[in-house]
């Protein structure tokens, strides 16, 4: 049997030979997913063998999807990510300001794919833009359900935008819209039952892994119950299901605000591990974290429900749409977003060789081009080369 399924401790039972479905992705992602997949299928045959082996599924979603069935999203797409578990894909398009809302967000709010995942780590050969890349090494978990991304919002006068600003008015005292007939509204959910799972992941993450802290940010100072709840139902499920590592000081739960936090990573990064933010927080936070090591190229991503066991992996970048068809994408996103899936199956192993094989090209200042113009004597490599190098090095 080919499916990933759970155990009665609800532990992942992965079969040799897994079928994990993948989205190729829309823009580079015809470039940048075969790619991927030819970099694990090397690594998983390096140390495995023929004994373990990956059957890679493609599943349709995006341009592709749209083109081929009329559809964004077809429903037999999301069944394959529930039926097998595990996935993968590729960056989907998604327009700004109209039409179809974020395919990435439907996935995760239709699987309820609660943890967006995001290790920032720096490495070596990657220039960055501060001094001490090596400093920053944290783990975000960004709520991926609630918050803004919900999605419950009203254009500028249409007619519920006005309905909802007559209630506001009227049934509940509000008083400070200050331009009432040409306002949109958003609500923002911000529940104790999605707090509590996001914090609860976190922790145990920190413990499993031996790190020191987790810290809550937060705007608990000006948004005083959706933020602020965060911040106390946080602290609050810490202390009642993680307190004895807290008292044996295995572990510190603490909190920062929002911007204060965003200062505090380039001053004094050293100072965090674990992150678990709300969502809107958790967008911005990953990727200022990203470019201090180099950039959302080399940002890996996941999207996990740690209780069913679901999880997507994701390039965390777009569609580049200025890139396609040049050869010269950077991969890495997507490669590293699979290495964690490897390590989400237990498969650690071709997961390090993965990520030493990527180290060494960069160490050797090869690159492709978004990455090889700032190192010093960078060697500028199309996306197949870079391909072939790294493979390469998986099986020296």
């Amino acid at each position: 049997m080919n499916r990933i399924t759970k155990d009665a401790d609800g532990r992942l039972i992965i079969p040799d030979q897994p079928t994990i479905p993948y989205i190729t992705g829309d823009g580079v992602g015809k470039e940048i997913t075969p790619s991927m997949i030819s970099i694990v299928d090397a690594a998983v045959r390096k140390v495995y063998g023929t004994k373990k082996q990956i059957k890679w599924k493609e599943v349709l979603a995006g341009e592709n999807a749209f083109k081929q069935t009329g559809e964004w999203l077809p429903d037999e797409t999301i069944e394959k990510f529930k039926y097998y578990t595990i996935g993968i894909k590729g960056p989907l398009t998604t327009p700004i300001g109209e039409g179809m809302r974020s395919l990435n967000v439907a996935l995760r709010q239709i699987l309820d794919l609660y943890v967006c995942l995001r290790p920032i780590r720096w490495y070596l050969g990657i220039t960055t833009p501060i001094l001490a890349p090596e400093k920053v090494n944290m783990t975000v978990f960004r709520e991926n359900t609630e918050d803004i991304y919900a999605g419950i919002e009203w254009d500028a006068g249409s007619a519920e935008a006005k309905k909802l600003c007559k209630f506001l008015q009227d049934e509940m005292g509000v008083t400070s819209i200050r331009f009432p007939e040409t306002s949109a509204f958003g609500i923002k959910p911000i529940s104790r039952e999605g707090t509590e799972r996001l914090v609860r992941a976190a922790c145990q993450y920190a413990v499993d892994n031996h790190l020191p802290s987790v810290t809550l940010v937060h705007k608990g100072n000006i948004m005083k119950y959706t933020e602020g709840g965060f911040r106390r139902w946080g602290y609050e499920l810490a202390e009642r299901e993680f307190g004895e590592a807290i008292s044996s000081k295995r572990l510190v739960i603490k909190d920062c605000i929002a911007d204060a936090f965003l200062q505090n990573t380039l001053l004094c990064p050293e100072e965090y591990s674990v992150i678990a933010t709300p969502n809107l927080n958790g967008d911005y936070i990953s990727d200022q974290l990203a470019a201090m090591v180099g950039g959302i190229g080399i940002a890996p991503g996941a999207n996990i429900n740690y209780i069913t066991g679901h999880a997507i992996f994701e390039a965390t970048h777009g569609t580049a749409p200025t890139l396609v068809g040049k050869n010269i994408a950077n991969p890495c996103s997507l490669i590293l977003s699979a290495v964690m899936m490897l390590q989400y199956m237990g498969w650690s192993e071709a997961a390090s060789l993965i990520s030493r094989s990527l180290e060494l090209c960069f160490r050797d200042s090869r690159a492709t081009y978004d990455l090889a113009r700032f190192m010093p004597r960078g060697h500028s490599l199309s996306t197949i080369e870079f391909t072939h190098d790294v493979i390469e090095r998986i099986n020296h």
